[in-house]
């Protein structure tokens, strides 16, 4: 009967009979095949319930991976905020593009994972874009404002946490997003007072009034 093949050597050297370490390759390969094929939704529980039930140091290293793979595929890099939004064709009829949730996807995974500054760039010009709109109360544009509102002090909390933990490495850069951002939100309170509209940034605009960089 012939000899049963043998696994090959481990990059770390041949193991010994009495070598008790997994065979990571076979492991690891198992665990891509179930990644490359499982849903987005049962990633996310995964995810989830694995961060919730792990020391600290787990979710801290997860995001520190998201930082670095957000790094690497440039999602810092503020995209063009032309046409997310749509002027219409009548008074108060400006509405949200799918532009716009795309580019709020990405200021959430930024923000999400500690990279508030970066998500704040973006913002910036998000709301410099609503200048010059008009839009009915509880319409989809007030929505989509009402979540941006949301978003930007999200992300002014992800910030403060970013200077915390020691990952600011520029702070004039820092400090001139603040500056950026509360100019497009003052902006935006100054155009909608000139059509009597009601102001969307209200939040942002209390997170950012005693808030120095």
């Amino acid at each position: 009967m012939p000899a049963l093949a043998q696994p090959p050597d481990s990059p770390a050297g041949p193991r010994t009979p009495g070598d008790a370490r997994p065979v990571l390759g076979h492991v690891n390969l198992m665990v891509d095949t179930f990644i490359a094929n499982a849903n987005l939704e049962d990633l996310r529980a995964i995810v989830r319930g694995m961060l919730a039930t792990s020391p600290p140091s787990v979710a801290q290293a997860f995001t520190s991976a998201a930082r670095q793979r957000l790094l690497r595929v440039n999602a810092t890099a503020v995209p063009d905020t032309t046409e997310i939004f749509s002027a219409g064709s009548g008074e108060k009829t400006a509405t949200p593009s799918e532009k716009l949730h795309d580019i709020l996807i990405r200021t959430r995974t930024l923000y999400g994972s500690g990279m508030g500054f970066a998500s704040l760039k973006i913002l910036t010009r998000v709301v410099s874009a609503t200048v010059g709109l008009r839009w009915e109360e509880d319409s989809a544009m007030d929505d989509a404002l009402a979540e941006i509102d949301a978003d930007i002090s999200q992300a002014i909390q992800s910030s403060k946490e970013e200077i915390e933990g020691g990952r600011v490495a520029d702070f004039q850069a820092a400090r001139e997003v603040v500056h950026e951002l509360r100019s497009a939100v003052n902006d935006s309170q100054m155009d909608v007072m000139k059509w009597d509209g009601a102001f969307p940034f209200e939040r942002a605009a209390s997170s950012l009034e005693y808030w120095r960089v």
